[in-house]
Parts: C-alpha cells; structure tokens; sequence
C-alpha cells in the first residue's frame, strides 16, 4: 500500500491580480477570500507551482488558465498515479494555442490542454 494513499493534501489556492497563492482545506461551497485584496480565491489544484510574485507574465498566462476553468491536476489522491496534465508555461505557448482555438473553432478550454497545438487530445 502506498504511504501517501493515508494523507489528504491541501490543494492550491491563487489570487492572479495579486499574484499569490495558498495550500488550504476549504469545504465545498465555502467562499475563501483573499487575504490581501478580499476577492475570491481560485481553485488551481493539486500540481499548480505558482511563479514568482514579480513574473507578471507568467502570472498572465495562469489567469488565462483558471479563467478557463482548467486546474493544475492530474496525479492521483497519493501522488504515484498519472503524469501531470499539460497546461501551457509560456505567453507564446498561449497565443499558439488561442490562434489553434481561432482557426480550428475548438473551445479554448480544449486547446489549452493539448501539449501539441496541433495534434487533438484523444
């Protein structure tokens, strides 16, 4: 039995416009505010690793993401399962993947979860 089956982790938590992040419990249907700016958290998942504060780039490129409605998750409950979903890094990776969306008539959503822009997800 894996060790880490046992422990329940804290999923992420971000505020984009003030570019921080959070590992906390929060109960299904709670609303957690920000503690800068009061604003509503974000959900980001399990495997978000948040840039740096200053990166407001990156930053840009996470808003896009979560405004989406896409997480930051793919591992299982303990860790051992699945590999990471593919969520773009880089501001040109998401204008790739928005000009794929534009041209092709996909939902952003789904473009933005490939790891090629051009090759579907099936």
């Amino acid at each position: 039995m894996c060790f880490y089956s046992s422990v329940f982790y804290k999923p992420h938590y971000a505020c984009v416009s003030c570019r921080v992040s959070f590992k906390r419990h929060i109960e299904a249907g709670a609303e957690n505010p920000c503690p800068n700016c009061a604003r509503p958290l974000v959900c980001a998942g399990f495997d978000f690793a948040a840039p740096p504060r200053r990166d407001v780039r990156a930053w840009s490129v996470v808003a896009a993401v979560l405004g989406e409605g896409l997480r930051y998750d793919g591992r299982s409950g303990c860790g051992c399962g699945k590999e990471p979903k593919y969520r773009p890094r880089t501001r040109a990776e998401l204008r790739a993947r928005r000009a794929v969306a534009v041209r092709e008539g996909v939902p952003l959503r789904e473009a933005l979860s490939r790891p090629d822009p051009l090759t579907p997800v099936g």
